[in-house]
C-alpha cells in the first residue's frame, strides 16, 4: 500500500511555490472584483486558504502580500485580511503607492502645478471680498499653527483649496477636495530635515510664498498670481530634489 502511494506520488507533476501564489492571487482577486468577497468583508483565515489550495502557509502569506501590494485587501494584525473597495483603473485616482518616494510626490508636484497656477490666475479675475476673506484666515491659521509647533498642513492645504474656490470653476474646488491634504509635501515626506533647514524657518518661507500669492489675487493681478503660484510650488519641488542624496 505504501510502495502504491509513493508511486502514484511520484507521477504526480511538482506545484512549485510561484505558480501555487498565482493561483490564489488570481482566485482570490477574481472574488473580490466579481464581489463575491464584497467591500470590507474578512477573507477566509490562512488555515483555510491552505486546506483550499492544498499550499503551505508561507505560500498563502506571499499571496496575500501580493493582494495587498495590488491594494485588493488589507491587512489589519491579530483580525485578519479584509477585502478593499475597487476603484476603476480607467478612473484618475492618487493612492499611498503614488506617494512613496520622493520622486513620488515631486510628480504630485508638477501636476500641482499645471492645475493651481491656472486656478490662481483665475481667482485672481474672479475673486470676491468673501473668497478674500477666507483665503486671509486660512493664512492666519496658518501662521498661529507654526507658533504651536505644527507643521501647519491643515490650513495649508486650506489655502490652496480656497484659491481653487474663488476660481468660480467648482471643478477645480472638487479637483483640489479629491486631492486632499496628502498633496502638502511635507505630509508625505520630512521636507524642513531633507532641505536641512529648522521647521520655524522653512514655514517662515512657506509662509511668505502664500502672501505673494494672496497678494497678487488681492490686486487682481492674473499674470502674478500665477507666477506667484508657480513660483512657490516649484519651490517646494527644489527643496525635494536638493533632499535627495547625491
Amino acid at each position: 500500500m505504501l510502495v502504491n502511494t509513493v508511486i502514484e506520488n511520484a507521477h504526480k507533476p511538482m506545484r512549485r511555490p510561484r505558480v501555487l501564489v498565482t493561483e490564489i492571487v488570481e482566485s482570490l482577486a477574481a472574488s473580490i472584483r466579481a464581489g463575491d468577497i464584497k467591500p470590507g468583508e474578512k477573507l477566509p483565515t490562512e488555515a483555510a486558504i491552505m486546506t483550499r489550495f492544498d499550499v503551505s502557509r508561507t505560500v498563502v502569506r506571499e499571496a496575500l502580500s501580493k493582494l495587498q501590494a495590488s491594494n485588493l485587501v488589507a491587512t489589519r494584525h491579530g483580525i485578519g485580511t479584509f477585502a478593499l473597495e475597487q476603484v476603476d483603473p480607467k478612473t484618475f485616482h492618487l493612492s499611498a503607492a503614488d506617494f512613496a518616494t520622493v520622486n513620488d510626490v515631486i510628480s504630485v508636484l508638477e501636476l500641482r502645478i499645471s492645475l493651481e497656477t491656472e486656478s490662481a490666475g483665475l481667482a485672481a479675475q474672479r475673486r470676491t471680498a468673501a473668497d478674500l476673506l477666507a483665503m486671509q484666515q486660512a493664512l492666519d491659521t496658518f501662521e498661529d499653527s507654526t507658533k504651536h509647533d505644527s507643521d501647519a498642513a491643515p490650513s495649508d492645504f486650506q489655502f490652496h483649496l480656497e484659491i481653487a474656490k474663488a476660481t468660480g470653476n467648482r471643478h477645480f474646488a472638487d479637483l483640489m477636495t479629491y486631492l486632499g491634504e496628502k498633496i502638502i509635501p511635507r505630509t508625505r515626506v520630512n521636507t524642513p530635515a531633507h532641505a536641512q533647514q529648522d521647521r520655524a524657518s522653512y514655514l517662515q518661507r512657506v509662509h511668505s510664498e502664500h502672501q505673494n500669492i494672496l497678494a497678487a489675487i488681492r490686486n487682481q493681478k492674473p499674470d502674478a498670481a500665477r507666477a506667484a503660484m508657480r513660483l512657490h510650488l516649484s519651490n517646494s519641488q527644489e527643496r525635494l530634489r536638493k533632499s535627495q542624496p547625491a
